[in-house]
């Protein structure tokens, strides 16, 4: 059977049942690279015979907007939209 194919970033989270150890709570919204995740059970767990925690997979380490701009819609202060640079470019096509 083939592999599935993972990208550079694929992360997980751990994911607590009700009544977990404190050491899974402790982890809630915390998104690990796959290769650097803590094995489940994790190694403070209360209960390790009955632990019922899991991995939530995500292809991406990062959650949500990761700039202000992006999270608001806007564009930030202080970007007019005018061209600012003067002269000529490096480039000899460029006049």
């Amino acid at each position: 059977m083939a592999k599935p194919l993972e990208t550079r970033w694929h992360a997980v989270s751990v994911v607590s049942a009700r009544g977990s150890c404190e050491a899974a709570r402790a982890l809630k919204d915390k998104r690990f690279l796959s290769a650097a995740a803590p094995r489940l059970p994790l190694a403070e767990c209360t209960s390790p015979a009955t632990c019922t925690c899991a991995y939530r997979k995500y292809t991406d380490r990062r959650a949500g907007p990761r700039r202000e701009e992006e999270e608001a819609g806007l564009r930030r202060a202080g970007t007019s939209g005018q061209e600012r640079r003067t002269g000529r470019g490096r480039r000899s096509s460029d006049e």
